[in-house]
């Protein structure tokens, strides 16, 4: 039995259908065209959890997804589109397009309040989705769309579907969906699980409690295919489990991989075994697949692409450009290991650190450099834990065989400066309702003290509205134009020479804006001003001098007051 039938308790027949759709196919089988595959499924079944990203996928314990990876095809490294938002994500998915296609730009989007109009309008004058398209097409087909998330509805063609519930819980959301699938076999089912985005929101991603979330609707997808199998459907049936954006920290919505990228699990008739997807996947390529596995015409509005290298018989694309994929591993992990915003390293208070560096992928080798620069095959290669004795921005990537390698894992490592005269000062203030940063020199602080870095985390703070400012000298090595990044929440402005390089400021999760400014070499004046409007917070600065990395600014090229010049 495989491991899919011990974890979810399918039946032997059951198994041995999917072995023989599957793995277990000979190499004539192998060769049959994809279409005489694909023409078995007479159902789909999409599974799309919120927020659920590849990184709770690899760390939490989810023997029902890891059996159907096995038995099926998969990619960790999917993407949504931007914004990271849940509105935006799920219309993508279920419209085959993007955003510039269907008008759907952030949560605040209505079917009477927009910015502007979908290209194209189908039923119910929305743009139109892979229910309305298949409805249109398929008058007596069952279709349903059971979710956790009301706001669900909106983005569909509800007229279009034979059962349309919205779910109290991802418990109940898939119990329904159990059910309904047993009682009426559909030939599209559309689930949405919600726990994991609320517990990114409340706890964090990349906490034990968001990676407990995940192991919860690895138990409730194991439910919705166990219905599957009792009900007789899983020789006809494709699955595909997929999400609508990550997170990082307490939210999404910002640019960063962690938020942009989703796992895609498709499993089931037709489909490849223990197979990654080498082509490029985006989100709204689910809509496409799904019309080609059920044989209906994709809306000549659609950007999104079929996802046919999964299927048995469909070969990887072929091309006088060769197609190279990108982060097809996971990458290694460095240690003290990145935290809810934060990347990996920290600021240690020795004359040295630790570097270690940890790897899940077998047979692969690490390679990592301390300068910033993009490892290579020819990079360092790491054995043995290493001993940094100055500030290192390291980065670090996983190479396996001739062409595959992971995305890099970045850490900063700090070395708290031995020169008394290193350090920022700040000044802590307490306010109410603010929406936007005040004039925080007009108020009277708090406490005051002094740091080595422009993070709020090392502060102590009495209530959820407050703003702080940091102010220093930086030493400037290289003339030429300087970028400076903020990443915050809420808001923050960076000045340099009391004059405002970068305007990140509103009441906003955690959002990165730069700005570029002329510098000479010498000693400058940098302030950051921060405040938070409640809620989470968290805030880091980077710098990018020229010719060098974007990185966190060292704390040795910070002085609490102006040093004698040559100093």
């Amino acid at each position: 039995m495989s491991y899919l039938g011990k974890v979810v308790g399918l039946g032997l027949s059951a198994l041995a259908l999917i072995c023989g759709l599957t793995a277990c196919k000979d190499s004539t089988a192998e060769q049959q065209k994809a279409e005489d595959q694909t023409s078995k499924a007479k159902h789909v079944v999409i599974i799309g959890v919120d927020a659920m990203s590849p990184d709770g996928i690899l760390n939490a314990k989810t023997p029902v997804l890891d059996g159907l990876m096995k038995s099926g095809s998969y990619t960790f490294n999917a993407r949504g589109v931007l914004p990271t938002s849940s509105s935006t994500n799920w219309k993508s998915m279920v419209s085959g397009s993007g955003p510039e296609q269907h008008g759907v730009t952030s949560n605040f989007w209505e079917r009477d309040d927009y910015n502007f109009a979908p290209v194209t309008t189908g039923m119910e004058n929305i743009f139109p989705t892979l229910f309305g398209q298949y409805r249109q097409q398929n008058a007596a087909a069952k279709i349903a769309a059971v979710y956790a998330w009301d706001g669900f509805g909106r983005l569909i063609e509800r007229s279009a579907l034979s059962y349309d519930v919205a779910g109290e819980s991802d418990e109940k959301t898939a119990q329904l969906a159990a059910d309904y699938l047993v009682k009426e076999k559909p030939e599209l089912l559309f689930v949405h699980l919600d726990w994991a985005d609320h517990i990114g929101h409340e706890k964090g991603h990349k906490t034990a409690e968001y990676y407990a979330a995940i192991e919860q609707i690895d138990r409730q997808i194991g439910l919705i295919v166990k219905a599957a199998e009792s009900a007789d459907l899983l020789k006809d049936t494709v699955f595909i489990i997929t999400s609508d954006h990550g997170g990082i920290g307490l939210g999404h919505g910002g640019e960063s991989l962690d938020e942009l990228e989703i796992p895609f699990i498709i499993f089931g008739a037709g489909i490849k075994a223990n197979h990654v997807i080498k082509q490029p996947v985006y989100t709204y390529d689910t809509a496409a697949t799904v019309a080609y596995i059920l044989g209906f015409e994709a809306h000549p509005a659609w950007i999104g692409r079929a996802v046919r290298t999964a299927f048995i018989g469909q070969q990887e694309p072929t091309s006088k450009i060769a197609l190279v994929p990108t982060n097809t591993l996971s990458a290694p992990v460095l240690s003290p290991k990145a935290g809810l915003y934060e990347a990996a390293g920290g600021l240690f208070a020795a004359d040295q650190a630790k570097l270690v560096i940890s790897s899940s992928v077998e047979g692969a080798e690490i390679r990592y450099s301390l300068d910033g620069s993009e490892p290579t095959k020819d990079s360092a290669l790491y054995q043995q834990e290493v001993l940094l004795k100055q500030s290192a921005i390291v980065k670090a990537r996983h190479f396996k065989g001739p062409s595959e390698q992971s995305g890099t894992a970045t850490g900063f490592y700090h070395l708290i400066p031995q020169n008394p005269e290193n350090g920022i000062r700040y000044q802590y203030y307490e306010g109410e309702r603010w929406q936007f940063l005040p004039a925080l020199s007009a108020l009277t602080p708090v406490s005051s003290g002094t740091t080595y870095q422009f993070r709020v985390n090392d502060i102590a703070k009495s209530r959820g509205n407050f703003g702080i400012s940091f102010s220093a000298w930086i030493k400037i090595e290289v003339a030429g134009q300087h970028k400076f990044y903020t990443y915050s929440d809420d808001g923050s402005k960076l000045y340099i020479d009391d004059k405002e390089v970068v305007n990140n400021d509103g009441d906003h999760g955690t959002l990165e804006r730069a700005g570029v400014v002329e510098l000479t070499p010498g000693f400058h004046k940098i302030r950051m001003d921060y405040f938070n409007a409640g809620g989470g917070y968290w805030l880091e600065v980077f710098h990018k001098a020229p010719g060098q990395p974007k990185q966190l600014i060292k704390p040795e090229l910070l002085f609490l007051n102006q040093p004698a010049s040559g100093n």
